[in-house]
């Protein structure tokens, strides 16, 4: 399925979004309904939970998803967004067809119902959406090796970097200090995946920028 964009300008807000996810899992047939479970956004992304049960009463039977105790399966769902000339739109995808965003939270993912095959795309999205949710969150002087050598925009590599950080105006930005030359780099939360705590130094002030600048000034 391709883009869908709100003409009349109705989603302007995180709340309207939020509202139009919850419409967009909800809906009654025959014998089904789905109802939203959980949404969260994560950038310009949706994820949600939505559970499905039979109307009758009776235990959903799926190809795909193991039926819980209670009757119900529930399942993942991705929804893509963005403005384009103030117009909200979305694109939406079941996952099990294979969406390459995976940073659902980890909250969401446990209320899905298990997979009947764990060869499968969903089983694949899953994973990566836990191993996104793995990566560390690393705090100011913590020494780290990086599980493969990333390469710089001037062509050397960096894998032995301290975390600390840079102020543009009030904010506080995070960047590493690479352990060969000294020098900062900013790193992107997916070339941490897979790294290694050498050793941890935390503290409010940065005594790594602090020796980095103080060198550039001599």
């Amino acid at each position: 399925m391709g883009w869908l964009f709100y003409t009349d300008r109705r989603v302007q807000t995180y709340a309207d979004e939020k509202a139009e996810i919850a419409r967009l899992c909800t809906f009654e047939g025959d014998t089904r309904k789905t109802e939203l479970v959980k949404a969260c956004k994560v950038g310009s992304t949706w994820y949600a939970a939505a559970r499905v049960t039979n109307r009758d009463g009776t235990p959903v039977e799926d190809a795909t998803y193991v039926t819980d105790a209670d009757g119900s399966i529930t399942f993942g769902a991705v929804f893509l967004t963005r403005y384009d000339d103030g117009c909200w739109g979305y694109k939406d995808m079941e996952e099990s067809a294979g969406p390459n965003e995976s940073r659902a939270p980890l909250g969401l993912i446990e209320l899905l119902s298990d997979l009947k095959d764990l060869d499968s795309y969903a089983h694949d999205w899953r994973q990566r959406c836990r191993d996104w949710a793995a990566i560390p969150d690393y705090q100011e002087g913590d020494k780290i090796r990086l599980a493969a050598p990333v390469t710089l925009t001037d062509g050397s590599t960096c894998q032995i970097v301290t975390a600390t950080h840079y102020r543009r105006g009030r904010q506080k930005r995070r960047c590493y200090r690479i352990e060969e030359t000294g020098g900062l780099v900013r790193l992107s939360k997916a070339s941490l995946a897979g790294s290694e705590l050498l050793s941890s130094a935390k503290g409010e002030a940065s005594p790594v920028l602090a020796e980095y600048l103080a060198g550039q000034g001599g």
